[in-house]
């Protein structure tokens, strides 16, 4: 029997705060009810940002925790490889295109057509122009070959029409796993995301995918915010043939403002409310467990 498998996955480009800890402490605790495995997995595609730094405090911060997980842990910065290969292969198959668009360029193309009417992603991000679609082959050999920075995305379109039926993913009701719903996956309302780029050959939905069918996770238990994102997950499952877990998508800690809590905006960070006195039970209670 295949034991039900349970990931937190952060990334090193900062500290981790109360809703990291909530997260990694709801998988302990879904993956302990279920009898099934926990695996550590650090997301750091992102080189110019994540740091050794703050990996090392993601350790120091889980342990102190109380958090355990399977060894090896998994780093995405050691698999470009593999990333690539499947990189290679949506380009073969013409699911992905390079797009040589900046944001200022997007920015303005859109202000001389859409302005306020262009649609926008889940996030609030304008959905990128289709132009780069229509260029030539010869075009776009050129532009690489001249070193004009692109990214490639994965055209939704294409992708969505070699789709035989509806796409959907299974959604636990809470965090008990006692029953479950459909919920019908809508990776168009992203447009044309990006899931490479011209020095880093994959993107988080592109990397995501990869290592969950690679490490058999059956469970991906994270935060209410990459619910909407999980139907370009489930597209990019589909194409590639890959098995997709269950998913839950938990609540989110928010600060006494009402905004969830943010690396980017240095909420405190488990680090400081350790030397500050407070002890794991204490994360524990303020979190909700």
């Amino acid at each position: 029997m295949t034991l039900l498998t349970f990931r937190f996955a952060p990334s090193p480009n900062g500290e981790l705060h109360l809703g990291h800890a909530y997260s990694a402490l709801l998988n302990q605790q879904m993956a302990a009810r279920a009898g099934g495995r926990l695996l550590l997995r650090i997301e750091d595609i992102d080189i110019a940002r994540c740091t050794p730094e703050f990996e090392a405090g993601i350790f120091h911060d889980l342990k102190w925790l109380g958090l355990g997980w399977e060894e090896p842990v998994r780093r995405q910065s050691e698999h470009f490889a593999e990333y690539r290969a499947v990189l290679d292969r949506l380009i073969v198959e013409e699911l992905v295109y390079p797009a040589f668009m900046s944001r200022g360029e997007i920015r303005a193309f859109i202000a001389e057509t859409g302005g306020r009417d262009w649609p926008r992603d889940p996030d609030g991000v304008p959905l990128y122009p289709s132009l780069d679609k229509a260029l030539s082959m010869k075009e776009r050999k050129r532009r690489i070959a001249e070193n004009i920075p692109f990214a490639w995305r994965l055209d939704v379109e294409a992708a969505t029409a070699r789709m035989s039926g509806a796409l959907s993913w299974t959604e636990f009701t809470d965090e008990t796993m006692a029953a479950t719903h459909t919920v019908e996956a809508k990776p168009q309302a992203w447009g044309d995301v990006i899931v490479a780029r011209r020095d880093i050959p994959t993107s988080y939905h592109l990397a995501v995918v990869v290592d969950d069918a690679l490490q058999g996770v059956s469970h991906v238990v994270r935060g209410q915010d990459l619910y909407a994102a999980t139907g370009v997950q489930r597209l990019l499952q589909e194409l590639l043939g890959l098995p997709p877990p269950r998913y839950f998508h938990h609540r989110l800690i928010l600060g006494p403002d009402g905004r969830k809590l943010s690396k980017s905006l240095k909420d405190t960070g488990l680090a400081a409310l350790r030397h500050a006195g407070m002890a794991p039970q204490d994360v524990r209670r303020l979190v909700g467990l």
